[in-house]
């Protein structure tokens, strides 16, 4: 009997493609595909930072050889979900020489003079990098919606305008692994009164978080509409459940590593010759 293929985690996670999205039926605390408790958990994710290291070196290698490809890995959800916790815990394992980290924050009025996706191709990794957005172009159709500071022809335009935008990247050598770390609305509750009980947490505590979480139900619509209206083949989208920390690290890790082992990058074939230049130093050269 042939034994059974065990799913990856980018197949489970994996939003379909052309469904609606309904959050409602996520588990924000599921450990899907994951090992069974924290502690099994921290050990497995600190095992995958030798091979995920060993990847990026060989991506980056790769690069000096004229291989164009490059990683971008986005990170979007609610406040606390732990977009910079992941960017903490898991980019922890790449060289920063290769890595290219942006924290989108609203855009300045220099920015709001272009096109919204300007100041994202700005941001972009160059061949042989490891790109990570802490939030992305995706907050023009988010907020934007909630806020109503677009019409709904213009949300529409940007929804279609995304998904060329990155279709051109995936043509372009670039593989997007775009996560949605999905947060629930009591956990959120909780990890914001924890801001509030550690004065070592004040700094990362906004009174208007309060006033974006009473916007809840809208935002999660929001996020239901960008994960249904730009879920592509080559851009697809995945729903990482986030009350759990080590489970999201996890996750998110194991995303990044699946995808490349995909790539497969190899180190380039020396363009000198290997043997003469041995013998020279063996003689004392």
């Amino acid at each position: 009997m042939a034994r059974k293929q065990r799913r990856g985690l980018s197949e489970l996670l994996r939003v379909p493609g052309g469904e609606r999205v309904d959050l409602g039926g996520y588990d924000a605390r599921a450990t899907t595909g994951g090992p069974k408790d924290k502690k099994a958990a921290l050990a497995v994710t600190a095992a995958m930072g030798e091979h995920l290291a060993q990847l990026q070196e060989r991506l980056w290698a790769a690069s000096t050889a004229g291989d164009r490809r490059r990683v971008l890995l986005v990170l979007q959800g609610m406040d606390t979900s732990g977009k910079g916790g992941t960017v903490k815990h898991v980019i922890g394992h790449f060289n920063p020489s290769g890595c290219r980290i942006k924290a989108f924050k609203a855009p300045t009025p220099e920015e709001r003079r272009h096109d919204f996706l300007c100041r994202v191709r700005r941001e972009l990794p160059h061949a042989g990098e490891m790109g990570i957005f802490d939030r992305s172009h995706y907050e023009d159709v988010l907020i934007a919606r909630v806020r109503e500071l677009a019409p709904p022809a213009e949300l529409d335009r940007r929804y279609e305008e995304i998904n060329h935008f990155e279709e051109s990247l995936a043509a372009d050598g670039v593989t997007l692994i775009k996560c949605f770390l999905h947060i629930s609305y009591d956990e959120q509750r909780r990890r914001l009164l924890e801001r509030l009980d550690r004065p070592d947490k004040h700094w990362k505590f906004n009174p208007g978080d309060i006033d974006e979480r009473e916007l809840w139900p809208a935002y999660q619509e929001a996020y239901e509409v960008a994960l249904h209206r730009c879920a592509t083949e080559r851009a697809p989208w995945y729903v990482v459940p986030a009350d759990r920390k080590w489970y999201r690290n996890w996750a998110v890790s194991r995303l990044l590593l699946e995808h490349l082992r995909a790539l497969d990058p190899r180190y380039p074939k020396a363009d000198f010759d290997v043997a003469q230049c041995r013998e020279r130093l063996l003689k004392g050269a």
